[in-house]
């Protein structure tokens, strides 16, 4: 398993997420020759033979997340998934998450998806334990940021 970062901005996140994991991480490097257009330069780490996990903040028309699962692909990755705090899903997103070679998008219901942005492909869980859990411990003078630990 690697662990990947669809950009540069989101090293300390990926990070994160494969130490708890005891995982590689991978790092896309793209471009943006204007806003909502991506392109992939390289990968940066080996993918090759990996189940990889692209973990991103958000994601809005899936162009990014998308290309770099294909770019993935195309190094020798042996599957794809990919995850996300806030599944904003703009104009062509569920589109092209449908016909992309992403097994399982998961996604926090931080934005709710209508029926109309829900596909096969992506699985929406809830971050309400987490935040009624943040609320106890404020309330009761505790350590919120243990719960990230």
């Amino acid at each position: 398993m690697v662990v990947v970062s669809p950009d540069h901005g989101g090293v300390t996140r990926a990070r994160k997420m494969a130490d708890k994991l005891k995982a590689p991480i991978a790092i896309i490097d793209k471009r943006r020759p204007r806003p909502n257009v991506a392109e992939v330069m390289n990968i940066v780490g080996n993918v090759e033979g990996a189940t990889c996990i692209l973990v991103d903040d958000i994601i809005d028309t899936a162009g990014t997340i998308t290309l770099a699962a294909q770019a993935l692909l195309d190094s020798g990755a042996k599957e794809v998934y990919a995850c996300c705090t806030h599944p904003v899903l703009s104009g062509p997103a569920i589109e092209r998450i449908s016909n992309s070679s992403i097994k399982t998008m998961v996604v926090t219901n931080t934005i709710v998806l209508p029926e109309e942005k829900q596909c096969d492909k992506i699985t929406q869980i809830s971050v309400g334990g987490l935040l009624g859990e943040a609320i106890l411990r404020v309330h009761e003078n505790r350590s919120v940021s243990g719960l990230f630990e």
